[in-house]
């Protein structure tokens, strides 16, 4: 696995976001946008481009850890959909956005980048943020 640390990538620079849990790997932040409460991101620590510049069993932890995140996001916040994303155009890092929408959500039902159609704002409160938090922790230690 190629793990380069460029000062000039975003991602390989300290968060903005709230780290949630990590390992040597990857990171979970919490992006927690006020359109979309509860959002995540997966972050690979490394600097790496591509899925496939990873070995199979880091691909596997990857995805793994993006699952356990979209399960506790169903189960604690029951949204309408989850949105899983994987761009890095503009950021050429590995990360998994994890989207939980709703349908009052600003952009329901098309996609977060795309044009706004709605106010929508409902951010978690502090003890919601904290109990997701927790729930992130448990699971992804396990």
């Amino acid at each position: 696995m190629k793990s380069h640390r460029l000062e000039n990538c975003d991602l390989c620079k300290p968060s903005l976001y709230p780290i949630v849990w990590e390992n040597k790997s990857f990171r979970v932040t919490l992006i927690n946008d006020h359109q979309f409460p509860g959002y995540c991101r997966v972050e690979s620590i490394g600097h790496i481009k591509e899925m496939t510049d990873m070995v199979l069993v880091q691909q596997n932890d990857c995805m793994s850890i993006v699952f356990k995140v979209e399960s506790i996001l169903r189960s604690f916040l029951q949204p309408e959909k989850i949105n899983l994303s994987s761009l890095g155009n503009i950021t050429p890092h590995v990360h998994w956005h994890i989207i939980p929408r709703y349908k009052n959500d600003s952009h329901y039902p098309l996609s977060i980048w795309s044009e706004k159609k709605r106010e929508g704002k409902r951010e978690l409160s502090t003890d919601e943020e904290n109990e997701l938090i927790r729930l992130l922790r448990y699971a992804l230690n396990q």
